[in-house]
């Protein structure tokens, strides 16, 4: 098959194009940003209607996998126009572009932010969808307009609702870079190579075992499997549908900075600080559906695999 990732030079588009490559298909990334050698990048914003046109003029794909928004809540909250105009308008604007192109397969990215704040656990995929930042309500916002363009016309598409993505490629030439960093695992890891003085852990009296909050972790690779399940099942004649992307498990705070400590046999020096308003105790997914649906079947599902390819990863800072 021929796709076309957009965003593929990010962290999880990164994934996502090895992943393809391997599998023996064609891919073309579309990003602002240059990706790596004997990889086709074409440099374009999906808010640009005449690129898209132009390169869907130049090539036929059968699908395309949509990783292309911004992913910080906080700076969410700040400058939400950022992210209605990239994550929202600019994504209406490569749907009208696959309509007219006739390109009618979708793999979107989406968060389970889209939840907000848990009133079960674990969260399935009926659960209540009441975001509770600008970030959420976008993916939200997003998820429900592919809604109507299935009904309008034909354009089918899989929304995947990722928990907390971490890890890095099991080979080690690709990881987690974000500027600025604010994913737990990253953070913890460069306080323990020395980029970093202290990892800041908010709140220690949370209703969990140890007292710290509990998140659930997805290995990178993982997420990538599961996008390719998830094309394969449109291209089969799949509906639009979505999925959860977890371990179903959770691990608490307290429990990464411990297994980190073990990963990497380095002291990790921890400054305790309050709560942050919005953070709910625990936040762990059933993914299920996925795994009986897709047929996904995660490889890294251990923390401390997780945090290993972490950590091989940032070994090689500053990277090539």
């Amino acid at each position: 098959m021929k796709y076309l990732v957009v965003g593929g030079s990010g962290y999880i588009g990164s994934h996502m194009v090895k992943h393809l490559l391997a599998a023996g298909h064609e891919v073309v990334v579309a990003d602002t940003v240059a990706t790596g050698p004997d990889i086709e990048w074409v440099e374009l914003d999906i808010a640009d209607a005449l690129s898209l046109d132009a390169l869907f003029d130049d090539c036929h794909f059968d699908a395309v996998f949509h990783f292309a928004s911004f992913i910080q809540v906080a700076e969410s909250v700040t400058a939400p126009c950022k992210y209605y105009q990239n994550n929202v308008a600019a994504t209406l604007t490569l749907l009208d572009a696959m309509v007219r192109a006739g390109i009618r397969h979708l793999v979107f990215s989406s968060t389970a932010a889209v939840y907000g704040d848990p009133q079960y656990i674990p969260i399935d995929e009926q659960h209540p969808k009441a975001p509770i930042n600008p970030y959420g309500r976008s993916k939200w916002m997003v998820e429900q307009i592919l809604q109507d363009f299935d009904r309008a016309y034909g354009l089918r598409s899989v929304c995947l609702r990722y928990f907390n993505a971490a890890g890095a490629d099991p080979e080690g030439s690709l990881g987690e870079c974000h500027e600025p960093e604010t994913h737990l695992i990253p953070l913890i890891l460069q306080a323990a190579s020395g980029r970093r003085e202290a990892i800041t852990v908010f709140g220690h009296d949370y209703d969990t075992p140890d007292g710290s909050c509990i998140r659930d972790y997805v290995h990178v690779a993982d997420l990538a499997s599961a996008h390719a399940l998830a094309v394969d099942y449109l291209l089969a004649g799949g509906a639009s549908t979505a999925f959860n992307l977890g371990n179903g498990l959770g691990f608490s705070v307290q429990q990464v900075i411990d297994t980190a400590r073990v990963v990497t046999g380095r002291q990790i020096n921890v400054v305790e600080a309050e709560r942050r308003d919005g953070d709910p105790a625990r936040l762990v997914a059933d993914a299920a559906r996925a795994r009986e649906v897709l047929g996904w079947q995660p490889r890294f599902d251990s923390l401390e695999q997780i945090v290993r390819h972490a950590w091989d990863w940032e070994l090689q800072y500053p990277w090539q």
